[in-house]
């Protein structure tokens, strides 16, 4: 999915936060990522495959 010069990491890389937002909805609460995730206000996240990572806020 990605088209940039420098390539996003993968969804099921470690550091999948890191790539480029693609549409932002800060009032929804949640952002689409270039590796198709959806990130949430809350750390919780939404893979393209349908599974879910549970908020991962630090201590």
């Amino acid at each position: 999915m990605c088209r940039h010069p420098e390539l996003c990491p993968t969804a099921d890389s470690p550091d999948r936060e890191a790539a480029a937002v693609l549409a932002a909805h800060p009032e929804q609460g949640w952002s689409l990522l270039c590796n198709g995730l959806i990130v949430f206000d809350d750390t919780g996240d939404l893979l393209p495959d349908g599974q879910v990572v549970a908020p991962h806020r630090p201590v």
